[in-house]
């Protein structure tokens, strides 16, 4: 691959607005990451609602009724007044949530874990790239709300951190 064509490459992702991109050729390999995407995703089709942390947006579909029937249960008093305490993190785009990096790999994280800001909790493939999500906050690990392999909405709940 010449320089002139890894520039191109370069300039594709940072347009495009993708965080990540891997290529990988006969004789070589490479991944270029753009900072600026990942911390900012917008989504055209559907206009950001400002909500209250404690509420959820699903759209209803019937792929999600279940997990929407999840996530109100979720909501629901459970007597842990450690519950309103935890932090809901969110699927920042519309793709296929994958716990682990491959096949026959270790999941990023499990119930329990604890986790630092920036650390990987999963990935979200979208259009075959494949995007990590980090943790905003420390904590632990309380609650996984998804599936692997399961396709998730803009903003649908991922994982339930206790930052204490």
């Amino acid at each position: 691959m010449k320089i002139n064509e890894i520039q191109n490459l370069i300039r594709f992702v940072a347009k495009s607005g993708v965080s990540e991109i891997e290529l990988e050729l006969k004789d070589f390999r490479i991944s270029i990451k753009n900072p600026s995407a990942s911390q900012e995703v917008r989504v055209v089709e559907a206009p950001a609602i400002t909500m209250p942390q404690q509420t959820v947006q699903v759209i209803q579909t019937a792929e999600t009724s279940t997990q929407q029937e999840t996530v109100e249960a979720e909501k629901k008093p459970s007597g842990n007044s450690n519950e309103a305490n935890y932090i809901t993190i969110k699927a920042p785009m519309i793709g296929t949530f994958y716990r682990t990096s491959g096949p026959g790999k270790p999941p990023f994280v499990n119930i329990g874990d604890t986790v630092k800001t920036g650390q990987t909790l999963c990935i979200i493939e979208a259009m075959k790239l494949f995007n990590e999500i980090e943790s905003e906050v420390s904590g632990k690990i309380v609650k996984i709300l998804m599936d692997d392999t399961n396709p998730v909405e803009y903003d649908s709940p991922l994982f339930l951190i206790d930052p204490s």
